[in-house]
């Protein structure tokens, strides 16, 4: 089980970011509710100086307000916050909040001074996201063509497909695809995706994947040749 101190602090926040270096969510391969227990932690979202966990609280922000959490996870203890639970998926009503948080001011001593406006702001949007999580809300999606060229007429194009389509993530579906005469015996691989936008960014894909080792073994350029939002 992994373990976290308190994440208000600095200590907390850069054990997080050497956690975050070499992973994408807090345990396992796919967000959970380890992830959610430690995105509802954070008082507020992490400047730019943790660049790690502020590029995973991003991307846990916009899972939650497109299709939520739903795997378990292997467990996950940070100070001060217990583990995310069913019941604390639901959003209480303001009054009720504020009761709770009178209630718990009088029971408990705060170590860390009184939480600011701000930061109560901030943890109300994150809890509301939490709850609208729950009701997998869709987000925008575009269906882009893409034309991809080979090095020359005896580049093996199956082989260039395969390799395109084994560029996988979430958000990024592979369609349809056809082979098109550019000349001297050149084809070019034309071929269809559509992508969640707030997830996939097809020129990143296009600078970060389609066109390095080792797809670029097969592939000379690619071109966007229609991007329409569906």
């Amino acid at each position: 089980m992994v373990a976290f101190s308190n994440l208000s602090s600095d200590a907390g926040l850069k054990k997080l970011d050497e956690h975050l270096l070499t992973r994408s969510y807090i345990t396992g391969y796919q967000a959970s509710k380890d992830d959610i227990t430690v995105f509802t932690a954070l008082s507020k979202p992490p400047t730019s100086e943790y660049v790690n966990v502020s590029r995973w609280f991003h991307h846990i922000d916009a899972l939650l307000r497109i299709s939520g959490v739903s795997a378990e996870g292997s467990g996950v203890v940070v100070e001060g916050q217990s583990p995310i639970t069913e019941e604390a998926v639901a959003t209480p009503p303001a009054a009720e909040s504020k009761a709770a948080a009178e209630e718990e001011d009088d029971d408990d001593v705060d170590l860390f001074g009184e939480e600011t406006e701000e930061e109560k702001k901030a943890a109300e949007e994150r809890a509301a996201s939490v709850k609208a999580s729950t009701k997998k809300k869709e987000s925008g999606k575009s269906s882009v063509l893409i034309d991809i060229k080979p090095w020359d007429d005896e580049t093996d194009m199956k082989k260039l497909e395969e390799s395109v389509r084994s560029i996988q993530m979430e958000g990024l579906f592979w369609g349809a695809s056809k082979l098109v005469p550019v000349g001297y015996g050149i084809k070019k691989l034309q071929i269809m995706c559509t992508i969640v936008d707030d997830l996939v960014s097809i020129d990143t894909m296009i600078e970060e994947q389609l066109t390095v080792e080792p797809i670029n073994e097969y592939v000379q350029s690619c071109d966007i040749v229609a991007f329409n939002k569906i």
